[in-house]
């Protein structure tokens, strides 16, 4: 039964009320797989309580809102959903511990067509939960893979990201993950089965599960924070890019860098093992050190 347009455009998702504290943060970098090289001294100020830090991709998982389309009512196909694009821009630096209100809402529903598939945009407003400031604006496009041919509009451009440079790039960032990846980060609030049940990822197409796109989207923004911001969460600005393949746990994502001018970047990641683009169309803008 095809999806109905109007619905999920109107859909209402409850604003998130979210309090994290230092363990939340440092659980978070550790998901990522922050912590496992002793060589790389100036992580630990992201996963040790002493001089705590929270790494600016922290931003995409507070005030979550949820698996909210695995209501029934939405009549999606949960099981084949998967990431499209996800960006962020950072208002002001994350604290390591504080509360949050996570407003998120439906921007547009796009119908590829029939076997085909659906996006579904979506835009989440962090702010802080005591001032009211606007900490991070978080966005999101879900691919429903199960869901075109509704008759709703078949383009958005709502948002375009253009092509990385045809050059070698100027940076190379290598990020081995572990085989339990996928269930460490999902302690931080996403709980699709998808990244845990064997049997929930075969259903949807996969030999096992899958790393969660968002924690393949962190470990990229740790890689552009390392390469071009000497690791200061405060120089991170924005951050967006699109998915274009599955990780599975336990592979090595290589973060490929091009610097286009001060202040901003072009990348994308492959997985190494594969060599398979994994994260394409990637922007990055940071200010200057």
């Amino acid at each position: 039964m095809p999806i109905d347009y109007d619905a999920i455009k109107s859909w209402r998702i409850e604003p998130k009320d979210h309090s994290f504290t230092a363990r939340d943060t440092m659980l978070y970098a550790l998901g990522l797989g922050l912590g496992g090289d002793e060589s790389r001294s100036e992580d630990l100020s992201f996963v040790y309580e002493r001089g705590l830090q929270a790494l600016p991709s922290f931003a995409g998982v507070l005030g979550y809102p949820g698996f909210w389309l695995q209501d029934p009512a939405t009549g999606i196909d949960w099981k084949r959903i998967l990431n499209g694009e996800q960006g962020l821009i950072l208002h002001r630096p994350l604290p390591p511990e504080g509360r949050v209100i996570g407003r998120t809402r439906i921007e547009e529903v796009v119908d590829k067509g029939a076997d085909k598939g659906a996006v579904i945009y979506t835009v989440r407003d962090v702010v802080d939960a005591v001032t009211g400031d606007l900490i991070a604006t978080v966005t999101n496009s879900i691919f429903a893979r199960g869901d075109g041919g509704f008759g709703g509009p078949a383009t958005s451009g709502i948002r375009v990201l253009p092509s990385p440079p045809e050059m070698q790039p100027d940076h190379i960032v290598d990020h081995p993950t572990i085989p339990q990846a996928a269930l460490i980060y999902r302690l931080s609030g996403d709980y699709n089965p998808l990244h845990a049940d064997p049997a929930v990822a075969r259903t949807a197409g996969f030999p096992r599960p899958i790393l969660h796109g968002a924690a393949t989207w962190g470990i990229a923004a740790y890689a552009l924070l390392r390469a071009l911001c000497g690791g200061s969460p405060a120089r991170f600005q924005r951050f967006d890019c699109r998915f274009s393949a599955p990780v599975y746990p336990g592979e090595t994502i290589r973060t490929e860098i091009w610097s286009v001018k001060p202040g901003s970047a072009a990348f994308r990641c492959r997985a190494v093992e594969r060599d398979i683009v994994i994260l394409n169309n990637g922007i990055f803008e940071f200010a200057a050190g």
